[in-house]
């Protein structure tokens, strides 16, 4: 089994998507795997700038419409189906094309990482505990000081999350791995898609309107009438603001507003995550990007030698 790859990376509105269906479609054995935590969720189309139909025509596109809004899909569940992506790639002979501005869900597959089980009891506890005012970062470092280290006290999701997993699996969190600011040797060649931050607001501004008038309060409409929207779909940059005015009224062209301000925020957060990585080969120029990608798909860089199954 012949086992190429390389990842695209980028913020949001970068281009990255356009750039890797170009490389894809070039030839017939490459395909793409998406790594986006949103585009995972069914109907939700429009504002995950999800590939068009004839776009998934033209090259085969993988974890996408997985399972429906209302449901949790957890970066471990997004671990296993991007491993079962690949593989069966590969097996069919062709070439994998990770693409995303999710960099959490990218390191957990590039990087194959380890991820502890989730214990609902005990994060329902701890949840509790920390709305209750209590200092559960000095808790974590009696018990994990090594995981206290890595994290900002006033942190909930993180300590919590090091926490639950500390009590519920008996050990370390720490001892499931390094942690997202260590990074280690090269599996996958990464390349990087870079826009200057005013064209990139501008980018962001002009889909979000581009959207709306392609329908996508329509599609919102229909998500929270159909089988609703759970936690994690909910937090989608453009979905979280549209049910904002659908649910309890609030102005919907404020709403358009403060959805194009996340999503530059959103856009900032993900270049600071992805320039955090060493590993990341930078490109100003699309063409370059692409003419980077080919080279690692048709060269020696491209070949993933080492994939825990």
């Amino acid at each position: 089994m012949n086992r190429v790859a390389v990842a695209l990376v980028g913020a949001t509105a970068s281009g990255k998507s356009a750039l890797a269906h170009e490389l894809a479609r070039r030839t017939h054995d490459r395909a793409i795997v998406a790594v986006d935590a949103m585009t995972v969720y069914r109907g939700m189309d429009i504002g995950t700038a999800k590939p068009t139909v004839t776009q998934r025509h033209e090259v085969p596109y993988y974890l996408l419409d997985l399972v429906d809004p209302d449901e949790e899909f957890t970066v471990a569940m997004f671990q296993r189906a991007a491993r079962e992506a690949t593989t069966s790639i590969w097996s069919n002979g062709a070439r994998a094309i990770y693409v995303g501005g999710t960099g959490l869900y990218g390191r957990a597959v590039l990087d194959d990482y380890r991820i502890p089980g989730r214990y609902p009891d005990v994060r329902r506890d701890l949840e509790a505990r920390w709305a209750g005012g209590e200092p559960l970062h000095d808790e974590l470092a009696r018990r994990d000081p090594v995981a206290a280290t890595r994290m900002e006290p006033t942190n909930a999701r993180r300590v919590v999350r090091a926490l639950e997993v500390t009590l519920g699996s008996g050990r370390p969190f720490s001892s499931f791995g390094p942690g997202v600011a260590q990074y280690g040797r090269i599996r996958v060649v990464q390349v990087g898609l870079r826009v200057p931050t005013d064209e990139l607001d501008r980018r962001i501004e002009s889909r979000f309107r581009q959207w709306m008038d392609e329908g996508l309060l329509d599609e919102v409409r229909r998500l929270a009438e159909g089988p609703g929207v759970g936690r994690t779909a909910r937090q989608a940059v453009g979905y979280r603001e549209l049910l904002a005015h659908l649910e309890t009224g609030d102005d919907l062209e404020q709403c358009v507003r403060d959805a194009i301000t996340h999503s530059r925020r959103l856009a900032r957060r993900q270049r600071s995550w992805f320039e955090r990585d060493p590993r990341i080969e930078w490109f100003d120029s699309p063409d370059a990007a692409l003419e980077r990608m080919e080279r690692v798909l048709n060269g020696p860089d491209g070949f993933v030698r080492e994939w825990d199954q």
